[in-house]
């Protein structure tokens, strides 16, 4: 039997909530959740070890694809992980607030 997955709008995370962005290192460095643990997807395996097993682990991606393998891994393994709808696309477009490694305002890559 199939579950769904896990899965939260971008207005249901929480301000302090832990966010784990699955993206590629450009994508983070051109605009990211403030906050947000920073783990691509292709390094989780030899990262899982930062991802907490004590709270609700929120993923995100660009657009939801990404995260939602992950947070479905996850999942399976015992953690309590949410898909953020839309990924970063929906963040902006909700205008939740963004930090950027580059000099001026964060943007969506």
């Amino acid at each position: 039997m199939h579950q769904s997955l896990p899965a939260v709008v971008v207005a249901e995370v929480p301000a302090d909530a832990f966010v784990l962005d699955v993206r590629e290192d450009e994508e983070w460095h051109a605009g990211h959740v403030d906050g947000a643990v920073h783990i691509p997807m292709s390094g989780l395996l030899a990262r899982i070890d930062e991802v907490p097993q004590d709270q609700r682990v929120y993923v995100m991606c660009r657009v939801g694809g990404r995260s939602a393998q992950v947070t479905q891994y996850l999942a399976s393994r015992g953690w309590d992980a949410v898909n953020i709808d839309g990924g970063m696309l929906a963040w902006d477009a909700a205008g939740r607030p963004m930090v950027s490694e580059h000099a001026g305002p964060a943007f969506v890559a």
